[in-house]
């Protein structure tokens, strides 16, 4: 968790989003600590997804402010909030179909390993780079497919490979979005223990409808609803909070008993 004086990993101050004359975002502050893992849950059509686009820099605020380690990155471009430590993932796997497994990894590493646009450097001479995409081919659990094309991998080793290809940029903030949708039970838990190891000693924010997964992963939760936070608390002290089953959770928290 954060240490004393340091500033929050992310800190949102009076986000607002308007799309014409309808208001997504409606002034959310939210604070989320150094090396926490935090949940954002809510109905459908709540401005989950807007909201992540609004941290990570694909949508800018109509107004308020997004801090990521205490420096203000609103309005800033994707790629320049990535190079300043945030990564993330997509509600559609995102991944090179046509390259192997280990190739994807390799390509999320060149840059951050100082490669940038040095075109004269052979890829596959960079030992670095390699023994580096292998550790992380381990740690997502992939070395037994590390030549196979990312297109012919199921549905769950793909968002694995993601996943590897998210934390490949060094990143010590990860954000992602539904990394379990559409997984079986056994699949589920499979991210879920996956998602754990890969993101110890980073932030994480994850958007995510299964509930199991949310109280089983983090630390503490948001509650999202029209557009503003009614809650964020410990998983225990949203369970019994009374708005939020009025609100969200009612019948989802009847499947966890």
């Amino acid at each position: 968790m954060m240490t004393q004086n340091a500033p929050n990993a992310i800190e949102l101050r009076r986000l607002e989003k308007s799309f014409g004359l309808a208001k997504i975002i409606q002034g959310v502050d939210l604070a989320v600590e150094k090396g926490e893992r935090h949940a954002i849950i809510g109905p459908n059509g709540a401005g989950k997804s807007t909201l992540f686009n609004l941290i990570t820099g694909k949508y800018e605020p109509t107004a308020g402010q997004v801090y990521l380690h205490g420096q203000d990155v609103s309005g800033l471009k994707p790629f320049q909030i990535n190079r300043m430590g945030l990564s993330r993932s997509f509600q559609i796997t995102n991944i090179f179909p046509k390259m192997t497994v280990f190739e994807n990894i390799r390509c999320g590493l060149l840059w951050s390993m100082g490669y940038k646009y040095s075109f004269w450097h052979l890829v596959n001479r960079q030992r670095g780079v390699s023994e580096r995409a292998e550790e992380i081919l381990e740690d997502i659990n992939m070395v037994s497919r590390r030549d196979e094309l990312a297109g012919v991998l199921t549905y769950a080793e793909q968002r694995a490979l993601e996943i590897g290809i998210t934390i490949a940029g060094g990143a010590d903030i990860i954000m992602l979005d539904e990394p379990t949708a559409g997984m079986s039970a056994s699949e589920t838990t499979y991210m879920v223990d996956l998602i754990r190891k890969v993101t110890q000693d980073k932030t994480l924010i994850v958007v995510e409808h299964d509930m199991g997964v949310v109280f089983d992963l983090a630390d503490r939760i948001s509650v999202l609803v029209y557009g503003e936070i009614i809650a964020t608390d410990t998983p225990q002290a949203v369970r019994e909070n009374q708005t939020v089953q009025e609100a969200y959770l009612g019948s989802a928290l009847e499947e966890l008993h």
